[in-house]
């Protein structure tokens, strides 16, 4: 009972907690709708599970206990937040009424964003790794271990999907949208700052 509540606590903290999933959500919520904010939640959620099949694999150890191979990951999700926070610093105002979804940004497009942002993030490798090398015990059951990844996956993706709603609410979004140019170059600055910043951080 310990472990699970200690998993659960861990888990909600690690998920509420601002960063590039959470910029990346709010800003395909007030460009692109609410549709697209709650495809890129469930690419989050589905990034989760990479990171608890690994994990469970064992490959999590090894990353934790190689600082080279940990700081690869590192530049590698750098370099995607940088490349996203830049696409989005320089991108175009965009008309939500001028066209459908699939035709301004696809959805499997939307999706891969979500799920690459997360699967990328070696402040997400960090929490999956530390949960089940540290907080889930070896003799923990197997059914048990994949229910907590699970319920990692559910958390992640009930909590951006509320923030998707939240952020496509039409009054909300039509204000913001005034004003779509500051919002791109601002959140295009917070991706790159995360990315840098997480792939000096320490282990």
């Amino acid at each position: 009972m310990i472990e699970l509540v200690t998993v659960a606590v861990i888990t909600l903290l690690a998920v509420i907690s601002p960063g590039a999933d959470f910029a990346m959500i709010t800003r395909n919520s007030l460009v692109y709708g609410r549709c697209a904010g709650l495809i890129a939640s469930a690419g989050i959620a589905v990034g989760v599970q990479l990171h608890v099949f690994y994990t469970m694999l064992g490959v999590g150890i090894v990353l934790k206990e190689s600082p080279f191979l940990f700081s690869v990951v590192k530049i590698v999700g750098m370099v995607y937040l940088v490349y996203l926070g830049y696409t989005t610093f320089t991108a175009r105002p965009v008309n939500p009424s001028s066209a459908p979804l699939a035709q301004q940004f696809s959805s499997w497009k939307i999706f891969r964003m979500g799920f690459l942002t997360n699967a990328l993030n070696p402040k997400t490798t960090l929490f999956v790794v530390s949960v089940y090398t540290q907080v889930v015990s070896p003799n923990t059951p197997l059914a048990v271990q994949l229910g907590y990844g699970g319920f990692m996956s559910l958390a992640h993706w009930v909590w951006f999907s509320l923030i998707a709603i939240f952020f496509s609410h039409e009054a909300f979004r039509a204000k913001v949208l005034d004003h779509q140019t500051l919002v791109n170059r601002i959140i295009g600055v917070v991706l790159a700052f995360l990315g840098f910043s997480l792939a000096l951080s320490s282990q």
